[in-house]
């Protein structure tokens, strides 16, 4: 796997290159453009996976969700900046519906493929749940419900409002799970990863996360030039290549960390990575691109279509019925995936 992302990378990343330089077709750029992201993806998994046998498990966790977010988060800047503010609202839907379903599904399917039955810490699990409640059902669903009585600049306003509280909440959140209640919350296995060697140094993998990062971002905006044609050549509509195709290429790097540390049974990062991702985008990602579009020509207000409101609700219910045991099996991820492919299948017919 680790030799597929080299050639990823020391392939694709050039030839996109030379695709910008001599205005190459929009489909092969598309084509490159997301093979040399899931390339950077695996590195920057690859190194966030050292960081996290020196930082430990949760740390390393939030490690992997915030430079996983990372490139989503740049794609979606380049993306706000062409206009196209149904496309990151749907790439938003995309990571939530992919971290709780996708992510989450495979992991626990792959993990308990090997595993007859794998546990995770139930306070994490209880901890994530209120947090998907409120950023996900509370934060999400109300500026829609206000927004029907409202004109466009109240709406903005209270979209403002909301995401600057959100930003503080998340911020509080990790200041509560790392500082002043990490005695409660202390990882399942911890012991397990203190006794790995790391791939690499703590050096190599905090530069070649910059450097990949970088790279991501000179990628993903040849990538956002590319979204129109693809609508009009294939059909299919902002809200399906926001919720299905830029969040699968923005989030490979979860996708690959998360299933990877399930196999080898440490779950209690690999829910780290998928919930603990979900939450940064809902509770910060979010907020903060509705804080950056004030600088664009067309600001964004945090308003969901219907379909992905009830999309998100749906994945988070879901979730949290079946992880607040603390343990999974492969069932359980086979339903996760199910329910991703269902609403998958819906938004392309949409």
């Amino acid at each position: 796997m680790n030799r597929v992302f080299a050639v990823l990378v020391f392939a694709g990343v050039p030839l996109v290159l030379a695709g910008a330089f001599f205005d190459w077709s929009d489909l092969a750029m598309f084509i490159l453009c997301c093979v040399s992201i899931i390339g950077l993806s695996g590195y920057i998994g690859r190194a966030t996976e050292s960081l996290a046998i020196v930082s430990g498990p949760r740390i390393g966790g939030l490690l992997n969700a915030t430079f996983g977010n990372a490139v989503e988060l740049i794609i979606s800047i380049y993306t706000l900046k062409a206009g196209m503010l149904g496309i990151v609202l749907a790439s938003l839907t995309g990571s939530v519906l992919g971290n709780l379903l996708l992510v989450l599904g495979l992991s626990f399917f792959a993990g308990g493929i090997k595993f007859k039955r794998q546990k995770f810490n139930v306070h994490d699990a209880r901890y994530n749940s209120g947090l998907l409640i409120f950023a996900v059902i509370v934060a999400f669903v109300i500026p829609e419900v206000f927004s029907m009585s409202m004109d466009s600049q109240k709406t903005l306003n209270l979209s403002i409002g909301i995401s600057v509280i959100l930003i503080i909440l998340y911020l509080a959140g990790l200041f509560f799970k790392f500082v002043t209640h990490r005695g409660i919350l202390t990882s399942s296995d911890q012991s397990d990863v203190e006794e790995e060697e790391p791939e690499w140094t703590k050096r190599k993998s905090i530069l070649t996360l910059l450097l990949a990062t970088l790279a991501v971002a000179f990628v993903s905006e040849q990538l956002v030039h590319t979204f129109e044609m693809l609508g009009e050549k294939f059909g299919w509509t902002e809200l399906f290549i926001g919720v299905i195709i830029v969040a699968i290429v923005g989030n490979a790097a979860e996708h690959v960390s998360a299933v990877t540390m399930a196999v080898k049974n440490k779950m209690d990062v690999s829910v780290e990575i998928a919930v603990g991702s979900t939450l940064q985008v809902a509770m910060f990602v979010a907020p903060v691109l509705v804080l950056i579009s004030l600088f664009m020509p067309e600001p964004m207000a945090l308003i969901f279509t219907l379909p992905e409101l009830v999309a998100m609700i749906t994945a988070t219910l879901l979730v949290i019925n079946l992880s607040n045991d603390g343990e999974s099996n492969w069932f359980e991820g086979l339903t996760l995936f199910a329910a991703y492919i269902i609403m998958g299948i819906g938004f392309y017919l949409l």
